[in-house]
Order: C-alpha cells, then structure tokens, then sequence
C-alpha cells in the first residue's frame, strides 16, 4: 500500500514540532497515538534528533501508510496496532512522552477515559501526555468552523463530537495527570500539556 495524504497533517505537522521542541527533553521515547497516515511521524521524529518515535494506530489498514512514510527512518520504529480502549498496550517499556494529535473528536467519548488511563500506566516520571486538535471551552466562544465541524462530527457519528476541554481534563485527573500548558494553535485548535504533580498556569 503506498503511503496516504493528509492535507491536515501537512498544515500542522510544522506548529505542533515547535511545540514539541519546546517542552520536550533533548532525548527520550515518544509514543503517538493514532499515526494516521504516518506524516506526523515522519516529519516530527526528523525535527527531534535525540528521541525515538513509536507510531501506533488503531486502523490494521494505515499501518502500511505510516511504514511508507518512515521508510528509512531509523528513529523510527515499526508500527504497531494500538486500541487505547484496549487493556493491555503494545509498549512493552515507560514511554517519556505520547503524543495524541486528532484522535478525541473523531472517537467515541470512551477513547478519552482510556487514553488517560494507558497514559498513566506507560509514562515514565516526570514524561509528558501531548494532545492536540480542536476543544470546546466554559466561557469562551466557539468559531463558527468548529461550531460546524461538530455538528458534522456528530451528523456522521452520534458518539464523535468536540470534546470540553475541562472534561478532558477531570478525565487526566482522575489518573493523576494535570494540566500543564494550553497552548492555542492555528486554525482553532489547542496543544494540551499534561503532566503528574502540581499544574502551572495554561498559557494562551
């Protein structure tokens, strides 16, 4: 199978590495939740030269895509089929970050809980639980686009729809995980830093 296109992928893939040369380490694991096509994978783990980068998906069928794009990349290894609603992970090691960019809003609201869940089994100390994609916030509006993506979301799936942000994070919370950093994004979307311990200030 050759490699997939995702034109969202390609228009985020450049802020969110920014983002994660920022607040991570200089070297390290990283675990990504639902790959997707693998462009995240293989144009971030190339921004990030000390980490190696686990790509995961849910979907038996993107696993061909995410190999093509990171063919020759020795960073990065082989995919593997990743359920988070499953109980046991495929990583057999503490992971010093995961990533998870797209994927709550586009899965049932289970995902959530078990994502926070796996995040806090696998994490080392002291790693990080990256999350990215559109949110909606208490006292804050919704642009029109996300108002819309939503209501499509949900016209194609009564169990996807945009997540609350403060819901999101009363689910980290049960696990132990705090709210690190709001980070907000190009077209609508945030970059959610969650960590163990005591929570700094959200940053816009």
């Amino acid at each position: 199978m050759a490699a997939t296109h995702s034109p969202a992928a390609e228009r985020n893939r450049g802020p969110i590495l920014a983002e994660l040369q920022r607040v991570l380490p200089s070297t390290g694991l990283l675990l990504e939740i639902a790959s997707g096509s693998g462009q995240h994978a293989a144009f971030c783990s190339e921004g990030l030269p000390g980490w190696q980068w686990q790509p995961t998906e849910a979907d038996a069928a993107a696993l061909d895509s995410i190999a093509a794009w990171c063919a020759g990349l020795s960073r990065v290894r082989q995919p593997l089929l990743l359920d988070v609603r499953q109980p046991v992970w495929p990583c057999p090691e503490p992971v010093d970050a995961i990533l998870c960019a797209n994927l709550l809003h586009i899965a049932p609201w289970a995902c959530c809980a078990a994502l926070m869940r796996g995040a806090a089994r696998h994490l080392a100390p002291g790693a990080l639980l990256v999350t990215y994609g559109p949110y909606l916030e208490d006292g804050l509006p919704t642009s029109p686009g996300n108002l819309a993506f939503d209501a499509d979301l949900k016209r194609r799936n009564a169990e996807w729809g945009i997540r609350r942000r403060e819901a999101v994070e009363a689910e980290a919370r049960t696990v132990g995980l705090e709210l690190r950093e709001r980070v907000a994004m190009p077209a609508n979307n945030l970059l959610l830093v969650f960590g163990g311990g005591e929570s700094s200030i959200p940053r816009d």
